[in-house]
C-alpha cells in the first residue's frame, strides 16, 4: 500500500458517510467532524425536526430512520446510495439507555431497547456491507458501545448494558465476516458524555448515582462528544488502515477505577 502523506491522511473527499442518530450530541459531533473531513454526509435520527436543522447547519443530508424498523434502514442505505452513487462510511450511533430495574421493565420496554440498540445496528451493518459488495468500495464501521460494554457502571441498566454487550461481539463477529469485502469493523466505548440525551436521563438518575460516577473519573471531567468524534475519525481514516474487530476505550479513565 502506497504511503500516504501526513497532510492527506485524514481527508475524506469522495467517500459517503451515514451517521445514525446525527441530530444530536455524539451523532452531530462525529457528523461535524466527517463534513469537516471532506465526505459527504448522510445522517439519520428519529427526530425529523432537529435532523432538518442540523442537516441545513452542517450543510449534509437528513433522512428520517427509525432503527427498529427494517424498511427505514433499507431506505435509509438506499437513499444515501442513490444520492452518491456508494457508501463507504457508517457511524452506528442511534441508542436509547432507559434507567430502569430489570425487576420494574416489562418485556415490551426490553424489546424496545435491544430493537433500537442492537437489531438496529446488525440490520444497518447489513445493509451497508451488501451495498459496499456490490460497489467494491470497501468501508468502515464504526459500532458507538459503551463502557458498560464491558463492565456495569450502575443499577438501573441491566437492558441497555445487554445491547452494547452485544455491540462488543458483533463488532468481532461482524469484522471476521466482512474483511474480505474490505470493510473494517471496529467500536468505540465511551465512558459519561454530556450530551442532550444524558441531561434528559439524568432526571431519571439519581443525583448520587452520577456524582459518585464523576468522583471515578481521573482526568475530572465528563466526556465531550467530540472527544468520541475525533476517535472516530481515526477509524475511519487511513490513520488505522490495519485495525479491525477492536474496541477502543474512551472514557477519562474511568474503568481504571
Amino acid at each position: 500500500m502506497a504511503k500516504i502523506p501526513l497532510v492527506d491522511i485524514l481527508r475524506l473527499d469522495g467517500k459517503t458517510a451515514l451517521v445514525t442518530g446525527g441530530a444530536k450530541g455524539i451523532g452531530r459531533g462525529i457528523a461535524e467532524r466527517l463534513v469537516e473531513a471532506g465526505a459527504s454526509v448522510v445522517i439519520s435520527d428519529i427526530d425529523a425536526e432537529a435532523g432538518t436543522r442540523v442537516s441545513r447547519e452542517l450543510g449534509c443530508d437528513f433522512v428520517k430512520a427509525d432503527m427498529a424498523s427494517e424498511e427505514d434502514v433499507r431506505n435509509l442505505v438506499a437513499t444515501a446510495v442513490e444520492k452518491h452513487g456508494t457508501v463507504e462510511i457508517l457511524i452506528n450511533n442511534a441508542g436509547i439507555y432507559p434507567f430502569r430495574p430489570a425487576l420494574d421493565m416489562t418485556a415490551e420496554e426490553w424489546d424496545r431497547v435491544q430493537a433500537i440498540n442492537l437489531r438496529g445496528l446488525f440490520l444497518l451493518s447489513r445493509e451497508f456491507a451488501k451495498a459496499v459488495r456490490q460497489s467494491g468500495s470497501g468501508g468502515a464501521i464504526v459500532n458507538i458501545g459503551s463502557i458498560d460494554s464491558f463492565h456495569p457502571s450502575s443499577v438501573g441498566l441491566a437492558a441497555y448494558d445487554a445491547s452494547k454487550g452485544g455491540v462488543l461481539m458483533f463488532t468481532r463477529n461482524f469484522a471476521l465476516e466482512v474483511a474480505p469485502l474490505g470493510i473494517r469493523v471496529n467500536m468505540i466505548a465511551p465512558g459519561g458524555v454530556a450530551t442532550e440525551g444524558v441531561t434528559a436521563a439524568q432526571g431519571n438518575i439519581p443525583e448520587e448515582v452520577t456524582r459518585e460516577f464523576l468522583a471515578r473519573v481521573p482526568l475530572g471531567r465528563w466526556g465531550e462528544p467530540d472527544d468520541i468524534a475525533t476517535m472516530a475519525l481515526v477509524l475511519v481514516t487511513p490513520l488505522s488502515a490495519y485495525v479491525t474487530g477492536a474496541s477502543f476505550i474512551v472514557d477519562g479513565g474511568r474503568l481504571l477505577t
